[in-house]
């Protein structure tokens, strides 16, 4: 609140440098807020296209899987799957995004030739080929959507938060300061305003004071001159009667 504040020129220095750094402060994160959308729309197109790409590959795998077994037997196409020897490898690093952290899942031996699956070619159709390259590509496609979908996450998190602090910046803590700022400056005027009077009041004081010595002085100096002529006035008559001709 305003009235909290004590009216001095200390604390309204203190209050512009606040909102100096405040206001440089919103500006910085709404470019950040800006930056951060732009950048979760581009992921937000990929993650749409990965979604599509996954539903497509998780239809076609379990068609094929689902016609292996037809062809095959379900114990044909699960000794298949436990003849796997070599499993897939993930490894997970990070880049950053406008100051977001976000993972970055790298993934191999996922595609494999037929030698590498580990069953045996002459045991097995191709029907079992195909559904095995099928769950192949829709592993790849999991991975990432697994990145993509953990990347937007993390994006759309630091964009609410980015969000609060400009609101916060915007419609609670610059309101505030710019309320404190006007209250101080007012508090201010009107003190400057009542020194004024009374520096004039002491002035108008001095003055008349000043006026009332002189007159004072004026006075005892009047009095005195009039002293002094009386004083001569008086001695005149003596020097009169005693000069030669008033003798003879």
């Amino acid at each position: 609140m305003a009235n909290d504040v004590k009216p001095t020129r200390k604390n309204l220095m203190a209050i512009e440098d606040r909102i100096e750094l405040s206001e440089r402060g919103h500006g910085t994160l709404e470019k950040k807020r800006d930056g951060l959308i732009m950048e979760f729309m581009d992921i937000l197109d990929k993650a749409q296209d990965v979604r599509g790409d996954l539903a497509e590959d998780y239809e076609d795998a379990q068609k094929k899987i689902n016609m292996a077994r037809a062809m095959e037997g379900d114990v044909a196409v699960r000794g298949a799957a436990s003849a796997l020897q070599e499993h897939p490898e993930i490894t997970t690093e990070s880049k950053n995004i406008m100051g977001v952290v976000v993972p970055q899942i790298e993934s191999s031996r996922v595609s494999k030739s037929l030698d590498q699956r580990g069953y045996g070619i002459m045991g097995t159709s191709a029907r079992i080929d195909e559904a095995a390259e099928a769950y192949e590509d829709l592993l790849e496609s999991i991975i990432l959507a697994a990145e993509v979908e953990t990347a937007m996450k993390k994006m759309l998190r630091e964009i609410e938060t980015t969000k609060r602090r400009v609101n916060a910046l915007e419609f609670k803590l610059l309101p505030e300061l710019y309320e404190n700022q006007e209250y101080i400056e007012q508090k201010l005027e009107e003190q400057e305003r009542e020194e004024t009077f009374r520096l004039k009041k002491i002035k108008e004081k001095k003055e008349a004071e000043e006026k009332a010595e002189r007159e004072a002085e004026e006075a005892a100096d009047a009095e005195e001159a009039e002293a002094k002529q009386e004083e001569l006035e008086d001695i005149q008559p003596d020097t009169a009667a005693q000069s030669p001709a008033a003798n003879q």
